[in-house]
């Protein structure tokens, strides 16, 4: 197999994956082996370019020209891997927490979920493996259009009106992604991702530099949940656990904070980020979204949205980190994106399998469910701890190059938002572990025991990945390497 076909393979896969999918619609354990057999392909083929991202090596395929140097490109650089192979693994742990969680909350339309969610893999891995703007957004778009299925999945009033939500602001945000192209086209004659940026050799003034990257903030900042675009992000909440763990953890957020990376480090670059005073807004606005969001966390009981106002927070973490501008920083923010989706997944896995078997939402009625559910709670303090930053998961790795990159900038403040915002995880998830190990539960616990293997599995094995990544970041990977590498060549290119 010729390597630089790969890219292609591993985000037609899961695409090729659906009509078989569709076809097997009255048999529900075929139609969900195609899903699991996709997810394993995908998975191998992205593994397989891991040695040439070790190398440095891009890997590039030009599909089409669609006008005179605008042409549709996949490039599988090291940032690209990085992303899908986190993207393609997860969907694996999601894929089989799937089949439990449908069937044990017996869910309709099943065969349109796993359709769907098989276009948004294609879509996250087209998004990773986008060697230009263009190609970006088509398939930044493609995600939008294949997660409103999964978003309305139960077609409730409240879930319909969670959609058409979601749809204003991430179609707004596409139209937005695309002035922002256009406008960068006529100034540099290219759309292509260049470490260190296609802007220096530009003469861009104070303004047009501002016009064009909030342009940009707007077209990813709203994946993204920077505050004030996130509201959609909580509403979302209303489709199913496995869509709020695809939407917190491995597609759509992190598409949009892999994009503001991609904005700042390959389409500006540092030089112009700081010439112009740009990482000084992103920061401003990362900071403000870290501490509000975890504020607003307190107020939920509803489990689902409070990790969802988590998730807010953490997404401007990796936002932060690459505002910093500095090398340690990057290092950090881009480990984020792999660490937070371990240990984000396994927090809504375990809250899907509450729901499942004790049919729970809310954290005032978690009183003693540890006791019935002891892996889960396992699994859910341990993705707590590392959200809080608390070695030895692997939150605390990711935290610490962060502060530590602020400190080699000279900044005081983004280590003070770091520490207190890890104060205040603490503040919001601790609560619930009391609840569930140390109050009485009510007679309604009786007779009950773990979820389904299914869920039950899959959230465990991610808990031990947060813990396994925060004793050796580097381990199966190598994304500390990477993400090393990363950071290395967006400053060595200036």
């Amino acid at each position: 197999m010729e390597l630089t076909y790969v890219p292609l393979y591993a985000v037609l896969v899961s695409l090729a994956a659906v009509p078989f999918i569709l076809l097997s619609s009255k048999k529900p354990n075929l139609r969900e082996f195609w899903t699991i057999l996709a997810g394993v392909i995908k998975f191998l083929l992205v593994l397989t370019l891991l040695p040439s991202a070790m190398q440095g090596n891009v890997i590039e395929l030009e599909l089409l020209e669609i006008a005179p140097n605008i042409p549709l490109v996949l490039k599988a650089d090291t940032f690209g891997v990085f992303f899908a192979l986190i993207a393609s693994g997860l969907w694996i742990f999601t894929s089989f927490y799937s089949i439990g969680y449908m069937r044990g909350h017996k869910e309709k339309k099943q065969t349109r979920y796993f359709a769907s969610f098989a276009v948004c893999l294609s879509s996250t891995i087209g998004i990773a493996f986008s060697g230009n703007l263009l190609t970006f957004i088509i398939f930044y778009e493609m995600l939008t259009l294949a997660t409103y299925p999964l978003v309305i999945h139960s077609e409730s009033k409240k879930a319909i009106a969670a959609g058409r939500k979601y749809l204003s602001y991430t179609l707004t945000a596409g139209l937005l992604l695309i002035a922002a192209a256009g406008i960068t086209y006529s100034l540099t004659g290219t759309l292509e991702f260049r470490p260190g940026g296609i802007f220096g050799d530009t003469n861009l003034t104070s303004t047009m530099a501002v016009t064009i990257f909030l342009l940009f903030l707007g077209g990813v900042g709203v994946k993204a949940g920077i505050m004030p675009l996130h509201s959609w992000l909580p509403s979302a909440m209303a489709a199913p656990t496995p869509v709020s763990s695809l939407l917190h953890a491995v597609a759509v957020v992190k598409s949009g904070v892999f994009g503001v990376i991609r904005v700042v480090g390959f389409i500006f670059g540092p030089d112009v980020m700081a010439q112009f005073g740009l990482n000084d807004i992103l920061m401003v606005l990362a900071g403000f979204t870290i501490i509000v969001a975890s504020l607003l966390a307190f107020a939920q009981d509803n489990l689902k949205r409070r990790l969802a106002y988590s998730t807010v927070g953490h997404l401007s973490y990796i936002v932060l980190g690459v505002a910093l501008l500095t090398e340690t920083g990057l290092v950090g923010s881009i480990m984020h994106i792999s660490f937070h989706a371990t240990m984000k997944i396994t927090l809504f896995f375990c809250a899907g399998a509450i729901m499942v078997n004790l049919h729970k939402k809310n954290i005032s009625d978690l009183n003693g469910i540890a006791k019935v559910m002891p892996w889960t709670m396992a699994a859910f303090t341990i993705g707590s701890m590392g959200l809080a930053g608390i070695p030895p998961v692997n939150g605390f790795v990711s935290k610490w190059y962060l502060a530590a990159g602020a400190l080699e900038g000279g900044m005081l403040v983004p280590v003070i938002i770091f520490v207190v915002s890890g104060l205040l995880n603490v503040g919001y998830f601790f609560p619930i572990i009391h609840r569930a190990y140390f109050k009485k539960g009510g007679p309604e616990l009786e007779g009950h025991t773990e979820a389904s293997p299914f869920m039950v599995v899959p959230l465990f094995g991610t808990a031990v990945l947060s813990i396994l990544f925060g004793l050796n970041p580097d381990l199966f990977f190598n994304f500390f390497d990477m993400a090393s590498s990363v950071a290395s060549t967006i400053f060595n290119s200036i």
